[in-house]
């Protein structure tokens, strides 16, 4: 029997978030801080929510795993965790929260507005890499951007005047920065996990172009699916490890297909485009010009 849709509430501003998750109130109407150590106890499972809010937290001493994402992690250690307005997200009520420290920092966007972190912000492959993976952080790292925290937290406390906003946001800015080296830096600490992803895109990969049918165009969001992955998470791998991102991987492939088929077979160059999956022809004669040089016609006269 089909199960009905589940309920979830729409978080749009902080207020909601506290008042959702049992949290005190905010200071700010557009952000606030929260020490995990002092909520212990106080989240309740109150069903999915969605929220368009931006969150940064640093958890850590929650007891047994927790599903992240894609994936199963255990807490005890510092994990940072991002999520981006828009994201579901569902509370576990079978984790022991009795003993959970860290700190939690939630922002609305219009916080952003009149400062270049409301562009810049996007650019941060963390904010949607998070729903399939976690930050695990180093002893040293952790103690960074806990020291970061409590200057957010301080300046969250002061009684506000012209400056606040300003101030808050730069600190934001380079907590976001430090993130950002270190989710970066867990791709040379992590090699052998991700040169095993690189193996199984690849064999992925070559796997798709194999077919002989016609097929749709690949997408990035496919390859990311397949391997329980994020779009932004696997770009980000590809390109450290082999400098080109997920999408210039496939329009590669692409590209090499369409040189074997116009030279193997006797298809035309409409019937090639179809075979590969392009809806109109003129795209792809574009797309294989951009990247040869050469209209797929002049391709085949010029080999023959």
């Amino acid at each position: 029997m089909k199960q009905p849709p589940k309920e979830f509430r729409l978080l749009a501003t902080v207020k909601d978030f506290t008042q959702h998750f049992g949290f005190p109130s905010p200071e700010h109407p557009l952000l606030t801080v929260i020490d995990l150590e002092h909520t212990r106890g106080v989240l309740p499972a109150n069903g999915p929510a969605l929220r368009q809010l931006y969150i940064i937290s640093l958890k850590k001493n929650l007891k047994g795993h927790m599903q992240y994402g894609q994936r199963s992690y255990d807490f005890s250690e510092g994990v940072l965790g991002f999520f981006a307005p828009g994201q579901l997200c569902e509370n576990n009520d079978s984790i022991d929260i009795s003993e959970l420290s860290g700190w939690m920092l939630v922002f609305h966007p219009d916080l952003l507005l009149r400062h270049p972190l409301a562009k810049k912000i996007a650019t941060y492959g963390f904010f949607s890499y998070e729903v399939n993976e976690a930050l695990h952080l180093s002893p040293q790292e952790e103690a960074t951007l806990d020291a970061l925290f409590h200057g957010i937290r301080q300046e969250y406390q002061r009684a506000p005047d012209a400056f606040s906003q300003d101030v808050l946001v730069s600190q934001l800015e380079v907590l976001l920065s430090y993130a950002n080296r270190f989710y970066h830096r867990q791709f040379h600490t992590r090699r052998p996990a991700e040169h095993d992803l690189l193996s199984r895109f690849e064999e992925l990969l070559t796997r798709y172009f194999a077919r002989e049918e016609e097929q749709p165009l690949p997408t990035v969001q496919y390859f990311a699916d397949a391997l329980h992955v994020s779009p932004a998470y696997l770009s980000d791998m590809l390109r450290t490890l082999t400098g080109q991102t997920t999408q210039q991987h496939l329009h590669h492939a692409l590209i090499e297909k369409a040189k074997r088929l116009l030279l193997g077979t006797s298809l035309t160059i409409n019937e090639t485009a179809f075979q590969l999956g392009f809806e109109y022809p003129q795209y792809f004669t574009r797309l294989f010009k951009s990247k040869t040089g050469l209209t797929p016609a002049a391709f085949r006269v010029s080999a023959n």
